[in-house]
């Protein structure tokens, strides 16, 4: 029996390099953006995240799309 997932919510992450600590790794922080259409394609995801990422007094090391679902049971 099959378990169905619908997109529910999604988001999108950017992970800024803010400074390096006192051993010399990066120090990381996140920017979070709500309400990303759950619908939207990965690719308009990380376009908007360049845009966005361009903005940022900080240079971004990373990108990550969050997203929620429902699962239900179909049986």
């Amino acid at each position: 029996m099959p378990v169905i997932n619908t997109p529910v919510s999604s988001g999108l992450k950017l992970m800024v390099q803010t400074g390096i600590d006192e051993k010399g790794n990066p120090v990381i922080r996140s920017r979070n953006f709500a309400r990303v259409k759950p619908d939207a394609s990965d690719e308009a995801v990380y376009n908007t995240a360049v845009v966005l990422g361009s903005l940022q007094e900080h240079p971004v090391a990373a990108v990550r799309r969050t997203a929620e679902v429902d699962l239900v049971f179909e049986g």
